[in-house]
């Protein structure tokens, strides 16, 4: 799976995950100061399912329409980097299968929710 990590969730997440072996296109170590629309258009580009703190990345899905290649996004109340790296690695651990275009998850520190967007 070809991730890519927001700027607002931070570099070292994204370093993280390289660690892991995945690939992954880090827009605060890359493209710092783009756009939300400018991290939608490039994951679509290059098929990378976006992660992301900001959650103007579901009005880009749900009001504008915007294509992307699946999104997950940390809606958490614990923001450091510890606890971004804790949640996710337990949602890779729980969730198994691809994440596809349709993919709308919101993953919080007591729950993951899915929405499959047509």
């Amino acid at each position: 799976m070809k991730w890519l990590v927001d700027e607002c969730t931070g570099p070292s997440v994204g370093r993280w995950l390289r660690s892991e072996g995945y690939d992954v296109y880090s827009v605060g170590e890359q493209s710092p100061g783009w756009s939300d629309w400018q991290v939608l258009a490039h994951a679509v580009s290059e098929n990378r399912v976006v992660i992301s703190n900001d959650k103007d990345s579901g009005e880009l899905v749900f009001k504008f329409h915007l294509s992307h290649c699946g999104i997950v996004l940390m809606r958490l109340d614990d923001e450091r980097i510890e606890n971004k790296i804790a949640i996710l690695s337990r949602f890779l651990a729980s969730f198994s299968e691809p994440i596809t275009p349709q993919h709308f998850i919101v993953i919080t520190e007591k729950a993951m929710r899915i929405t499959l967007n047509k």
